[in-house]
Formats: C-alpha cells, sequence, structure tokens
C-alpha cells in the first residue's frame, strides 16, 4: 500500500493505493476488490444535504456484507489548508453521536481501511498497542529508537504549558479554566497530562471549565498563546519544534509542574516507552524474532532510518507504566 500526498499553493491532497505484487492469493484480490467496491458507495452518498453518517453506513455494509471488516482506528477526514481537518468520516456508523451534514464546497478524503483478521505486526502509539495487547495478546518485540531534534531517545512524556503572564502557578490552578489536548485518544498529547491531573486528585472531565480536543499538537500551542484556552498538552519537544520553526517563542510560556532533569525538552509528567512494533498472537515466534532482529540491526545512517528520521531500534522495553496511566484515567480497554 502506497500512501502519499501533495501541498500545492497552500492546499493539501491526500491520496493512498494498494497494488498487488507478484502472485496474489484470491483472497487477499477479492480484499482488494471490496475495499474498492466500498470506496465507490460511499462517492455515491457525497451529496449536499447528506449525513456524514450515510457515508460511514455505505462504506460498513458493503464490507461487512462480504464478510470482512472495517478499521475503527483510522478515519477519513475532511482536508484542505491542513491535511487534517474536520469532519471525521469513520468507516462504521457511530450510532450515538450527531453526524453532520454534508455542505456546498465542503472537500473531504473518503478512506475505507479493510481488514480480514490476518495481521501479523503492528505499529502504534505506546497506548494503542497495550490495548492491543490487552485484547488481542500483541506482544512488543522492538522499541523504537526516536530523532528528535538530532537527539536518541527511547522515552517521551507530556508537556503543560500556559501563557507567560497566566495567573495558573500549579496543577491545583487548573481547576474551572478551559483545557486543551490534542485529541483524548492521544497519549503524549493527553492521556499523560490526564493522569498527572488525576494522581494530584484533579479530574480535567469533571473539574475544568472545558476539557477541549485541538485536533494538532501545534493548534494546542497557538490557542493557548492566542488567549483560546487557559492551559494545554502537548507531547515533549513540541515547543522546541515550533520554535525552530519559528512559529512561536518558547519565551512567551511557562511550563506547569516542570520535570528538570537531563532529558533534552521540556516536560510535565513522568517519561513512557517510545512506540514499539507488535507481532500479533497467531504471529509464528520464528518470525517475529526474525522481524526484531532485523529493526535492530538498522542503524541511524541507513536510508530506512533517515526516511523514518529515526535512529533505529532496541530490545522492546517495559509498556506497564503504559498500562498504569491508562487504567489511571479509565482509558479504552482499560475504561473498567
Amino acid at each position: 500500500s502506497v500512501d502519499f500526498g501533495v501541498k500545492y499553493k497552500g492546499f493539501f491532497g491526500d491520496s493512498a493505493v494498494t497494488i498487488p505484487v507478484g502472485k496474489v492469493s484470491p483472497e487477499k484480490m477479492k480484499l482488494m476488490q471490496v475495499t474498492r467496491e466500498s470506496l465507490e458507495r460511499a462517492i455515491e452518498q457525497v451529496k449536499v444535504g447528506n449525513r456524514i453518517a450515510d457515508i460511514s453506513r455505505a462504506v460498513q455494509t458493503h464490507v461487512e456484507s462480504n464478510g470482512f471488516s472495517v478499521v475503527r482506528q483510522f478515519v477519513g477526514h475532511g482536508i484542505g489548508s491542513d491535511l487534517h481537518e474536520s469532519p471525521e468520516i469513520p468507516n462504521y456508523v457511530q450510532e450515538k453521536q450527531s453526524s453532520p451534514r454534508m455542505l456546498e464546497g465542503m472537500v473531504i478524503a473518503i478512506e475505507p481501511m479493510v481488514k480480514d483478521g490476518r495481521i501479523d505486526f503492528l505499529l502504534a502509539n505506546s497506548a494503542f498497542f497495550v490495548g492491543m495487547e490487552k485484547k488481542y495478546q500483541a506482544k512488543a518485540v522492538a522499541t523504537l529508537i526516536n530523532s528528535r531534534g538530532g537527539k536518541a531517545l527511547d522515552t517521551f512524556g507530556g508537556v503543560i504549558l500556559v501563557k507567560k503572564d497566566s495567573p495558573i502557578q500549579k496543577l491545583e490552578d487548573i481547576r474551572g479554566k478551559k483545557f486543551m489536548v490534542v485529541k483524548f485518544s492521544s497519549f503524549g498529547g493527553a492521556h499523560m497530562a490526564w493522569r498527572l491531573l488525576m494522581d494530584n486528585g484533579i479530574d480535567p472531565q469533571k473539574e475544568t471549565a472545558a476539557f477541549l480536543e485541538g485536533k494538532k499538537h501545534d493548534n494546542v500551542v497557538l490557542s493557548v498563546k492566542n488567549g483560546m484556552v487557559d492551559v494545554g498538552s502537548v507531547r515533549s519537544d513540541t515547543l522546541e519544534r515550533m520554535q525552530d520553526e519559528g512559529k512561536i517563542n518558547m519565551a512567551d510560556f511557562r511550563i506547569i509542574h516542570e520535570v528538570k532533569d537531563d532529558f533534552p525538552f521540556v516536560r510535565s509528567t513522568r517519561l513512557y516507552p517510545e512506540w514499539p512494533m507488535a507481532a500479533l498472537a497467531n504471529t509464528p515466534a520464528d518470525l517475529a524474532d526474525k522481524v526484531a532482529t532485523a529493526l535492530k540491526a538498522v542503524t541511524a545512517d541507513s536510508p530506512a532510518a533517515k526516511s523514518a528520521k529515526i535512529i533505529g531500534w532496541k530490545d522492546a522495553a517495559d509498556y506497564s507504566p503504559v498500562r498504569d496511566c491508562l487504567t489511571s484515567i479509565k482509558y479504552g480497554a482499560f475504561a473498567n
């Protein structure tokens, strides 16, 4: 599968295609055919006055009637001057949520993602992984060594930020204020700070004036800067990156509950392990071992590492701190 995009004169395009290579089984060919057909049926529902749910229903109905299932973790989206804009376009009907109507001039990216239940490996953020670990017995085989600002890092943290002149000085002051995270599903951009607040007796869902999503890290920082919200949370390295890009001056912000140590970026929370490569329960053990060995052989100067903007991979980290975090905030598979 090739997923690619183009930015031209300030606007984005987004596209993906799956191409059969070599000898492909009839089952895989059917999977690709059904996915294409679900896209065509979805496009038929793109009419002014129809709802986004009409698109979702068209995809889900066709996919499931052919014995496959849709991927629920990733969705289509609006697109324009930003790559990902509202509204989200899931490939399934969300019965308990209202669905916006399509308006003239709206530009959307419909992204049917279909699965047959036979996944061998998964690369996902640490919180998504532990959910898959609990529900489907996924096992981490290696941990990413990220490259952030030219530094090799296998952990990351969360940052809670306010404007420099904000009256908010400590965690307790966040009560009754507007608090924005990246997404409620974001580990570095929400869960870490959420846990820190809960550990200090503050429930952001109940004790803030508003608990909001900014959708992107930059949006959260700029919303704090522009006074749209009082407090924001993003993953570590976001402020430094935005300053390097000329978007902000870090001196205009203050970090709440700042942890000062040898970690190279500002942070408010404890550190958690970076993204894992995980093998699913049905993946042969010898194949998982070979993949782990190959990943750990990747060097920082290799084309693969340079293309991915990483340093490489290491032995799988201990992800129990991530499980503890999600248990603390009662999120996802750890809600109960």
